[in-house]
């Protein structure tokens, strides 16, 4: 069951255009996995790999409830954290920022892992999140295929539309597995994303606290 919350930050991606490219299949979880499996046999045996061995013969069926149920699961919004809006009834009107959220997701041109950390930030207004569903949405968002740039944006956007307030910023910064460890195989340069919203944008002050370290 999707919640009224994931319905509604999903549409507002949609109509933003932020939303990941979606095809509805209508197969159930069980069901893709099974067919992954038989594709990724397919793969593996092509590779030349021997699916007799004991250290092989499970790995189609391992790599298919990964993507599913674990790196891929946030294209299913029945996984959408759930998230209890408070009202703001302590008069909170300072920044609320979570440093250095851990992020790991999936460079969708080629499969392989982006590493980094998310910084997130809001201006409460007439409601207030608890801190752990910041790192639960920069989670959920993380799992699927991603543009860091796009990943950034939906975070932004879902904070925004949860909370009912513009004056939210994220920025991202990431390793790319797809240039560490393959094509130029650069091991030193990292990518750095933000996405800034309301005041965080429009004022340079508050712009500056939110990139400061302290």
């Amino acid at each position: 069951m999707i919640s009224d919350e994931a319905r509604k930050v999903q549409q507002v991606l949609i109509e933003r255009g932020l939303e990941t490219p979606l095809v509805e299949n209508q197969m159930t979880s069980d069901q893709k996995i099974e067919r992954i499996q038989g594709l990724m046999t397919e793969v593996v045996s092509t590779l030349g790999l021997d699916l007799t061995d004991d250290s092989l013969c499970e790995t189609p069926h391992r790599i298919a409830k990964m993507y599913v149920n674990e790196i891929f699961s946030g294209l299913d919004y029945q996984h959408f954290p759930k998230v209890t809006q408070i009202d703001n009834k302590m008069g909170v009107e300072e920044m609320v920022k979570v440093s250095d959220v851990s992020v790991v997701s999936t460079c969708e041109h080629h499969f392989i892992t982006i590493d980094g950390v998310a910084n997130v930030a809001y201006m409460p207004k007439s409601k207030i999140i608890g801190l752990s569903k910041i790192n639960r949405i920069v989670r959920f968002f993380a799992q699927r295929p991603q543009v860091q740039e796009r990943l950034t944006q939906q975070i932004l956007v879902a904070l925004q539309t949860l909370l009912e307030t513009e004056d939210v910023a994220v920025s991202m910064n990431a390793t790319h597995y797809c240039v560490k460890s393959r094509g130029i195989m650069d091991t030193q340069s990292h990518t750095t994303t933000s996405a800034l919203g309301g005041c965080f944008k429009s004022n340079p002050a508050t712009r500056a606290e939110f990139y400061s370290k302290a």
